[in-house]
């Protein structure tokens, strides 16, 4: 009995610490670049910069069916699916759009443009130029699903309405965490403003 639970101990404490490595190491990366413009409770209004995304969309209203078929995608192309067999690096958050077809989107890293990216192997994928936008962002932790998606929009919506904020309905859910972090997970509901 003693060794099992000296073994079981060890097997938390890999476990514990392998999630603190994933946790430090998937926020070393390059991020979607905004500045916050105001901040009210529960939710904040904030700016993001002009960036270029790869693009994929999906025949799908379902962000699981999205997410995976979306990430497996573009993933496969940043990890060499391309003319070059070129590996780019891994940039947060995932971006996803929902609407009747989600789309899903990478940001490209900072220091490419898009003459510089390798063309895709997969001719679903497109390039994007997001123009500089304001949006309100609200954050929550854990998993997305749609339940939890539809959840945290009906709550942002409440809240720019009752702050009188005008707001289009082009709405994202942006998620921030790798799938292999258990712990610590972040994700954002945004949506352009008027």
């Amino acid at each position: 009995m003693k060794i099992f639970l000296i073994i079981l101990g060890l097997i938390v404490l890999i476990f514990l610490g392998s999630q603190i490595y994933f946790y430090r190491n998937s926020h070393n990366i390059e991020t979607y670049q905004y500045s916050v413009i105001k901040t009210y409770e529960g939710f904040e209004i904030r700016e993001y910069q002009a960036s270029l995304f790869t693009s994929v969309k999906l025949d799908t209203d379902l962000y699981d069916k999205a997410s995976r078929k979306g990430f497996s995608i573009l993933g496969g192309y940043i990890f060499g699916n391309n003319e070059k067999k070129e590996r780019i690096a891994m940039t947060s958050p995932v971006a996803l759009l929902l609407e009747e077809e989600m789309t899903v989107r990478f940001l490209v890293p900072e220091n490419f443009t898009e003459d510089q990216m390798p063309k895709p192997n997969n001719s679903d994928i497109e390039f994007i130029t997001v123009p500089e936008r304001k949006v309100a962002a609200i954050t929550f932790g854990g998993w997305a699903s749609d339940e939890r998606i539809a959840k945290y929009k009906l709550q942002l919506m409440a809240l720019l309405d009752a702050n009188e904020i005008k707001y289009s309905n082009r709405f994202s859910v942006l998620g921030f965490s790798p799938p292999y972090e258990l712990f610590f997970r972040k994700n954002e509901i945004i949506v352009d403003l008027v």
